[in-house]
């Protein structure tokens, strides 16, 4: 196909927050490329909003696989509705067997996944599935089926309203924090407890930045409130303000702007950092940037405990430690992080 034969190009990605935006490079570079192309993309309801105003995207399908749309009959509705749009391409950076046979029963004629996906046998073009780099340059890697060289860096890009940036000014103003030249976002929750930074680790972090002069917001959805609280109560500082639960993702993204530096675990809000171009300083225990979800910025810095013959325990992560002993973040101190926040403070000030 030449470019002005390639109208429609469709994106599955029904994953989690975190792989969504990890995605949006690709979607961006095919917008590039095909500019008068539609762009459209399936994901589960809860991750559409962080698509909200998205110039390289048409439209955003949901797919609620778990919940009101599950079932082979809700399924197939799914499929009719696809192949109604009738597809150039599918371009599928999530591996399950379900994605695949999506585009295929949808009538899609090419069809791009990975080698090692599940429903390999349902693409007309399948690409090596590389290990060894980052999962924005993988997921990027699958141009390669639609003639693209995917070489250049491309960052994922989100952009909320300027309602949402009412929402964070108000929010700011509401914990009297007038300046944001010093504020420091802190996420400490996770959906995984083995990729978790100690709570009381995190208290002791806090204590340090609010004692040198740097306001601390801690960030998180609804499911983190009760840790951010607990945080912020011991935390004892007027200068620690949580917005868990307070915000949506596109806002969470707009605070996460305002930021200095984002300090959080292997988490989703840590690429919505790396999307508003706020550098992480980020803390995996289980998990190891090797796998390909580490921070993306130029700035970004991970910290974790190597030489463990018990690390990585898993893909994801856990709700326990297998061993028992937790050691992978245990042996990262308060001072250790606090030391390599001055560091990246130190480099953002020189890099402008």
């Amino acid at each position: 196909m030449t470019k002005a034969q390639i109208t429609s190009v469709l994106v599955v990605q029904t994953a989690f927050a975190g792989d969504v935006i990890l995605t949006l490079p690709l979607i961006q570079v095919v917008k590039k490329e095909y500019p008068d192309a539609v762009v459209d993309i399936v994901v589960i309801p809860k991750c559409a909003e962080l698509l909200a105003n998205h110039p390289s995207i048409n439209k955003v399908i949901l797919y609620d696989k778990h919940g009101s749309e599950s079932g082979l009959r809700r399924f197939i509705g799914k499929v009719q509705e696809i192949r109604k749009r009738k597809y150039d391409f599918a371009l599928v950076p999530h591996r399950s067997l379900r994605s695949a046979l999506l585009v295929k029963l949808a009538g899609i004629p090419k069809r791009i996944g990975f080698m090692k996906s599940a429903g390999k046998l349902f693409y007309t073009s399948r690409i090596p599935y590389d290990g060894s780099v980052h999962e924005i340059n993988r997921n990027c890697s699958l141009l390669k089926g639609m003639g693209i060289d995917p070489s250049l860096k491309e960052y994922p890009q989100l952009f909320p309203t300027f309602h949402d940036q009412k929402k964070v000014g108000h929010f700011l103003s509401e914990h009297g924090i007038q300046h944001v030249n010093n504020l420091i976002g802190v996420a400490p929750g996770t959906v995984w407890k083995t990729k978790q930074w100690l709570t009381e680790r995190y208290i002791e972090l806090v204590k340090k930045l609010t004692s040198h002069g740097y306001p601390v917001v801690l960030i998180g959805g609804k499911e983190d409130v009760e840790l951010c609280e607990s945080i912020r109560n011991e935390g004892m500082s007027r200068s620690i303000s949580s917005a868990a639960g307070k915000l949506t993702f596109l806002q969470s993204a707009e605070l996460l702007r305002r930021c200095r530096i984002l300090i959080s675990n292997d988490s989703a809000p840590m690429h919505l950092a790396v999307a508003m171009r706020t550098p992480v300083v980020a803390i995996f225990g289980a998990t190891i940037p090797e796998f390909g979800f580490a921070p993306y910025g130029e700035l970004d810095v991970v910290l974790e405990t190597k030489g463990l013959t018990c690390r990585p325990c898993s893909v994801h992560g856990g709700h326990r430690c297998p061993v028992k002993t937790f050691d992978c973040m245990t042996q990262i101190s308060a001072d250790v992080v606090y030391e390599e926040v001055l560091k990246l403070l130190s480099k953002k000030i020189q890099s402008g």
